[in-house]
C-alpha cells in the first residue's frame, strides 16, 4: 500500500521553515516542499495532523512528548560514510598529528567531531590515530580524546553501539581497514573493535547551544554541516568554534566549504593546503 505525500499551503510551509530555523539553524529553500512532505509524512500520519501549521502548533504547545525531537530527527540529513573526502584524514595522519605530537610534543590531544551523525567520522578519526601510532610507536603520551556531538539522540544512540550492517561498512571503508578495525558478527553485521570505539565519547549538542561545557580542542571537525545554515548563523558557529580551539590548532571544514573572508581576516587562520579545507589558528 502506498501513501501520498501530505499537501500543504505556502503558509504551512513558511511556518515550518521558521520553526526549523529557530530550532536548529537549518534554512530550507523556497522549493523544498517535496522534501518536507516526504520526511514529515510518517509523523503526520502517526499523530493525525492535517497540515504543517497544526504540527508546528503542537510542537510549541509541548503537548506531544518527543514530537520536536522526532521532527528534527526526520529533517536532519544523516548521510555519512567512512573517511568522507579522504584528503582531510590523510592530512590529519600525515601533517597535523606529526606537527602536534612529534614537533610540538603536546602531552594530550582533544578532538571534536561536530554533527557526527551515526559515528563514521569520529570512528574514522580514531582509526587514523591507530595508524599514526603504528608509524610512531610511543609518540603519544596519552590516548587522544574524541568528543562527538549531534543534535539527534537517535543517531547518537546508534553510534554508541558501534555496530554497522554490510552496506554501511562498505561505504568508504577499504577491505584492509574493515579487517583490521572490525569484528564480524552474525547476520552480516560488523562491530568496531574496542580500541577504536573507546576513544570516542558521544554527547547531544545543538550547534546553537553554548560550547563552553565541551572544553578546548586541538582539532575540530565541522564538515558538511555549515552548508545547511544561514550565513549569520554559520559565522557565529565558526567564531565560537575558533574560541574553542587551543592556540595553533586546527579547524577542518567540508570539501565544498571555506572560511568566509571576513572571518579569515579577523582570526588570521592559515589554510594548511590548497586541496583541503583545513585551517590552522
Amino acid at each position: 500500500m502506498t501513501h501520498e505525500s501530505p499537501q500543504f499551503s505556502d503558509a504551512d510551509y513558511q511556518a515550518f521553515r521558521t520553526f526549523l530555523s529557530q530550532a536548529c539553524g537549518i534554512v530550507l529553500g523556497e522549493n523544498k516542499q517535496y522534501l518536507v512532505a516526504n520526511r514529515m509524512r510518517r509523523i503526520m500520519e502517526q499523530h493525525g495532523f492535517a497540515n504543517l501549521t497544526s504540527l508546528v502548533s503542537r510542537i510549541h504547545q509541548g503537548t506531544v512528548p518527543h514530537l520536536k525531537e522526532a521532527v528534527i530527527d526526520a529533517m536532519t540529513t544523516n548521510e555519512t560514510f567512512w573517511f568522507r573526502d579522504i584528503a582531510p584524514f590523510d592530512t590529519l595522519r600525515d601533517v597535523i598529528l606529526p606537527r602536534l605530537v612529534l614537533e610540538e610534543k603536546r602531552p594530550s590531544l582533544r578532538i571534536w567531531s561536530a554533527a557526527c551523525s551515526s559515528g563514521q567520522e569520529p570512528y574514522s578519526i580514531s582509526m587514523i590515530i591507530d595508524e599514526f601510532k603504528a608509524r610512531n610507536p610511543g609518540a603519544l603520551m596519552r590516548e587522544p580524546e574524541i568528543i562527538a556531538t549531534d543534535i539527534s539522540m537517535t543517531v547518537l544512540n546508534s553510534a554508541r553501539l558501534a555496530e554497522y550492517d554490510g552496506l554501511s561498512v562498505s561505504r568508504g571503508l577499504s577491505e584492509a581497514r574493515r579487517r583490521q578495525f572490525f569484528d564480524e558478527l552474525a547476520g552480516g553485521r560488523y562491530k568496531l573493535k574496542d580500541s577504536i570505539r573507546q576513544r570516542v565519547s558521544f554527547k547531544q549538542l545543538n550547534l546553537q547551544d553554548n560550547y563552553a561545557g565541551l572544553g578546548r580542542f586541538d582539532i575540530i571537525f565541522c564538515r558538511n554541516v555549515l552548508i545547511y545554515f544561514a550565513a549569520d548563523f554559520k559565522a557565529d558557529i565558526l567564531r565560537r568554534m575558533h574560541g574553542s580551539l587551543n592556540p595553533n590548532s586546527y579547524l577542518m571544514l567540508g570539501a565544498s566549504e571555506s572560511l568566509p573572508g571576513a572571518l579569515n581576516g579577523l582570526y588570521t587562520m592559515e589554510r594548511v593546503s590548497t586541496n583541503t579545507s583545513v585551517y590552522r589558528s
